[in-house]
């Protein structure tokens, strides 16, 4: 039996639209945010300041912020890359190697990054990893292919729940390395994106991971009449709601709501 893909090539999308509102959600939780940039030079952005949310990058690169484009990139990178190795672990658990055969159970970003994904990041807003193959048969759950799809955004809440944790400690303690503003600014991003990354997901939408869980969670009348329903129309509705972003129409602000809403409660320190 040929390999099922976990996902089609928006597995794991990541949109700058959530960066944009990263940076806006952390402005609102501690009234600005401080982001270096050339050295010792400080911006401070503003949450009603932000670029347009689809060139972000390309506004980082052209008014010289490079130091702040190479911490998004490398935070974005860093979280596909977790996201990614979550699938192909929790299949490898299940019983499932095919992810390891194929080079793809390792932490290796080289093994996990679409460089087309990765470049549609910095030019239009959007991008993606490479999806996680597994065979559906050779996991050993009943369970698997929901648990594998979910283990991605679970990857991503842990990042962000131990990201979150370690900006509050490096007050809560004392601990001076993670005091610092690129120290604050790494971590506020890694969680903020992390979180959002999670829900984005986790959406029911076909070719998101939320749409394999989904389906396992719905009753067998509407488990077949879903699966229909996401073969036929699931990649056109997600490919929609992707214009409408890029166009300018908020259509993923409650994710936005739901992730600052969430933070408060992933902080123990």
């Amino acid at each position: 039996m040929a390999s099922y893909i976990l996902a089609a090539r928006s597995d794991a999308l990541f949109s700058l639209f959530f960066v944009e509102k990263a940076n806006q959600m952390f402005c609102d939780l501690t009234g600005y945010i401080l982001l270096l940039s050339n050295g010792a030079k400080v911006f401070i952005i503003k949450g009603n300041n932000q670029p347009n949310l689809n060139s972000i990058m390309l506004h980082l690169l052209t008014n010289g912020q490079i130091a702040v484009f190479l911490i998004l990139l490398f935070v974005i990178i860093f979280s596909l890359t977790f996201h990614e190795f979550g699938h192909a672990l929790s299949a490898k658990l299940l019983g499932d190697d095919t992810a390891e055969k194929m080079g793809r159970l390792n932490l290796n970003p080289l093994s996990h990054i679409d460089p087309i994904g990765l470049l549609a990041v910095v030019f239009i807003g959007f991008g993606y990893a490479k999806p996680v193959p597994f065979t559906p048969r050779k996991l050993k759950h009943k369970w698997g292919s929901a648990m594998v799809a979910a283990a991605g955004p679970l990857m991503n809440l842990l990042i962000a729940i131990v990201a979150l944790n370690l900006k509050a400690a490096a007050f809560s303690f004392g601990i001076d390395a993670l005091a610092t503003p690129t120290a604050q600014t790494v971590l506020a991003y890694l969680a903020f994106i992390n979180i959002l990354l999670m829900l984005f997901n986790l959406l029911p939408i076909g070719p998101l991971d939320g749409h394999y869980i989904a389906e396992w969670a719905l009753p067998k009348p509407l488990k077949y009449k879903y699966h229909q329903f996401n073969s036929k129309y699931g990649s056109m509705l997600f490919l929609g709601l992707i214009v409408l972003s890029i166009a300018g129409i908020p259509i993923f602000r409650f994710l936005w709501t739901a992730s600052q809403s969430l933070a408060p409660y992933l902080t123990f320190v």
